[in-house]
């Protein structure tokens, strides 16, 4: 998850404390482009922008475009994806959301390289069923800005599994409504900002075409009320499946923990666990210490419990797997649990004997010392 540098963070996430600041809409609405505020990245890793659109008559048109690194500013190739979603009932898994079935009538891909082409073209010629083996013919040239067909409904030809590829996040929806101090124009009042969580991607690629989400990617903003200033929303905006929005390249910044971070807003996991982070780094000595603050709703507004945590950090490594990322190891030497309601301390009171520490140990208010084993 994403976390911002707090210089002096006196409590986390305060400005969303005030429910007047932040409201869900429910049912959602849909109806609108909505688009990426920056360079995304997915387990794989995968690094893409999107942008949505969807119709007053349930139809959409979504862009999906990939690159070869974290600045999203080699496009690799882009898929343009056309179908129909429904939504349904709010969802009995993730509170705050809604539940919607969806419906793909084409899938289409645009290579942005002879290479890129020619490693799809292998990939989907080698791994999908039949029908698909001959998608691209080998030795084929590329041509710029030609559409291949990868789904047809009316066809019923599907060769996307290849590519990993599935639209399940349209399965889990909710849209935010957030208000934007207007203190950087040195305005006084607000400016609304719309966002589109939808369901969160599986980490394992294997996993992929069979996951439910369960959580939400980073948001989409919508095209009309998005966050001020936004360098990539425009060029996020004006694209399309032949024109990639090709993001300014970034310079590596230095891996410097030290300082305190916390959460840029409420975060929900998968497995339905809404949460707010706060970390503090000792770059001296390489040591940190975490605060998790969980919550019962996707506002962040009903605390259930908070773990603290602290211990020590390797120095860090250049990551082999993400491009420009480090691997460090944290070790934890401490940490304990503060219990915030009656139910979870109904439900650690009756874990079995030695799974949750004492039982009937647990109470409400004070901090409880737990073994960091319980914890890891």
């Amino acid at each position: 998850g994403k976390l911002q540098w707090e210089p002096q963070c006196q409590y986390q996430l305060r400005h969303l404390q005030d429910g007047a600041r932040i409201s869900a809409l429910l049912p959602p609405r849909l109806e609108g482009h909505w688009i990426s505020t920056g360079c995304e990245v997915r387990p794989g890793p995968e690094f893409l922008t999107r942008s949505y659109i969807f119709y007053s008559n349930r139809l959409f048109k979504a862009y999906q475009f990939y690159y070869r690194d974290p600045s999203c500013h080699e496009p690799t190739y882009s898929l343009v994806i056309k179908g129909k979603v429904r939504l349904r009932q709010a969802s009995w898994i993730a509170q705050g959301a809604t539940e919607a079935d969806y419906h793909l009538h084409k899938v289409g891909i645009v290579f942005h390289s002879q290479k890129v082409m020619q490693e799809m073209a292998t990939r989907i010629n080698q791994s999908s069923g039949e029908g698909c083996s001959g998608f691209l013919p080998r030795g084929r040239s590329w041509s710029h800005g030609a559409l291949y067909e990868l789904l047809s409904a009316k066809a019923e030809q599907d060769c996307t599994a290849a590519l990993g590829f599935a639209m399940h996040e349209l399965s889990l929806v909710r849209v935010e409504k957030h208000y934007q101090p207007l203190l950087l124009q040195q305005q006084s009042g607000s400016r609304a900002v719309e966002e589109l969580y939808l369901g969160d991607i599986h980490t394992e690629w294997s996993e992929r075409l069979h996951y439910r989400p369960t959580g939400y990617q980073r948001p989409l903003q919508s095209a009309l009320h998005h966050m001020h200033p936004c360098p990539a929303c425009g060029v996020i905006y004006r694209a399309d499946e032949h024109n990639p929005p090709i993001l300014p390249g970034k310079p590596e910044l230095p891996m410097q923990l030290r300082g305190r971070w916390v959460s840029a807003r409420c975060e929900v996991r998968p497995a339905v666990l809404f949460l707010t982070r706060y970390f503090i780094f000792h770059g001296n000595n390489h040591t940190w210490e975490g605060y998790y603050h969980h919550y019962s709703d996707p506002l962040c507004k009903q605390p259930t419990f908070t773990i603290y945590a602290s211990g020590h950090y390797s120095k860090g490594v250049p990551s082999l797997t993400v491009s420009g990322g480090t691997e460090l190891v944290f070790k934890v030497t401490h940490a304990r649990a503060t219990l915030m309601d009656q139910i979870t301390v109904a439900m650690l009171n009756s874990s079995e004997p030695g799974s949750c520490g004492e039982s009937g140990s647990w109470t409400c208010d004070p901090s409880q010392q737990a073994g960091a084993e319980y914890l890891q």
